[in-house]
């Protein structure tokens, strides 16, 4: 297996085992990092989470909602993204951004919701649905997980130019 494809790999069982384990129960044991990271924006300070649940995976450091990019609000709501606005002091990234606006299905009659829907389906988005709640249209932040020790790393995002002839 090639260096790219064992590391797609990795990130495919990251996020399976993220998304099977209940998000509250696998941030509850998450306390402040005493580690700052400098950032082209600003300094951040994030979560490590022990991976209690999993005893062969070390702990990690998370960082939740960063800002990738001004708010697509207002005058730039058909604008093409800009970088964000840097911050003073420590950002405390604790907590998610918002999730972009979406209609979501009605499950509260849940056997009319099962005629529209697999049951596995309707217990995933019971399981989501108090994570869909924030809504806004400033929706740009990432959610960044990485290794809580270890070599530094480096995240590359490709932004495409929209071109006006």
């Amino acid at each position: 297996m090639g260096t790219k494809s064992r590391g797609i790999f990795w990130i495919f069982i990251f996020s399976n085992l993220m998304l099977s384990t209940k998000c509250s129960s696998f941030m509850k044991n998450a306390k402040i990092s005493t580690r700052i990271v400098q950032t082209r924006y600003g300094r951040l300070q994030g979560l490590v989470v022990p991976m209690d649940q999993h005893r062969y995976l070390k702990p990690i450091e998370v960082f939740l909602g960063v800002p990738y990019a001004t708010p697509p609000v207002q005058s730039n709501r058909f604008s093409p993204t800009r970088t964000p606005s840097p911050w003073d002091g420590v950002r405390v990234s604790d907590k998610p951004g918002p999730v972009c606006p979406q209609k979501l299905p009605d499950i509260t009659n849940e056997t009319a919701a099962l005629e529209k829907m697999p049951k596995g389906r309707l217990e995933y988005l019971k399981r989501l649905l108090p994570y869909l709640k924030n809504q806004s249209e400033d929706c740009l932040y990432l959610n960044i997980y990485a290794p809580a020790q270890g070599k530094p790393f480096r995240i590359f995002l490709y932004r495409s130019q929209s071109r006006r002839s």
